[in-house]
């Protein structure tokens, strides 16, 4: 015999629970709302922010680090690596050809910024 539960006290059950949530859920946005108002502030703490020329670096060896290994695994296939098929050798030398594309335009930019920098008149 199947013992089955009203589903009336289940009902009323599940309708307890979610009072319950929503009065906590009320009771820590209060808090939180308190907590701004009357606490003091806090110090953010400041982010290290790299400078330029690290991120310029960063993105020139990660570039040159795409060419390599594009070069590794060409060589590999071109050797016969049955480890190696033509789809990841492709796939990585359309990344290298993309990301080497990209850091071209942003030094186009970087040295036309600077020309134009320079042309000002003082």
């Amino acid at each position: 015999m199947v013992q089955r539960a009203d589903i009336n006290n289940v009902l009323s059950e599940m309708r307890n629970l979610r009072s319950q949530m929503m009065q906590n859920q009320r009771i820590e946005q209060d808090q939180s709302v308190r907590g701004r108002i009357d606490g003091p502030r806090e110090v953010q703490q400041t982010q290290e922010v790299p400078s330029f020329s690290e991120m310029l670096g960063k993105a020139v060896n990660n570039v040159n680090e795409l060419q390599s290994q594009t070069g590794e695994l060409r060589t590999a296939y071109e050797m016969g690596d049955p480890n190696v098929d033509i789809t990841r050798v492709m796939i990585a030398a359309q990344k290298s050809s993309v990301s080497f594309e990209a850091l071209t335009q942003v030094r186009n930019r970087v040295v036309k910024a600077y020309e134009d920098i320079m042309n000002m008149p003082i």
